[in-house]
């Protein structure tokens, strides 16, 4: 439980970092919120397999996210 406890921080505090790089203010300020919001609602989440896919769903977002950073840049 405690190496999930910091998956899930790892990867919150790589989504934030992203989001820093999203140029303008009002998408950086949505995109905050949200990131927010998800990790709140999901906090009291105690099933191994249902945290795991949930880590596994917000990487994959996170790519997503930077795949389109990376694009915007170009």
């Amino acid at each position: 439980q405690f190496l999930r406890r910091q998956q899930v921080l790892q990867l919150y505090r790589k989504i934030l970092r992203a989001i820093r790089e999203v140029p303008t203010e009002a998408d950086r300020c949505y995109l905050k919120d949200w990131a927010r919001e998800e990790f709140r609602r999901n906090k009291d989440a105690t099933e191994e397999d249902a945290i795991r896919m949930m880590i596994t769903q917000g990487n994959m977002q996170l790519q997503e996210l930077q795949r389109a950073l990376k694009l915007a840049k170009s």
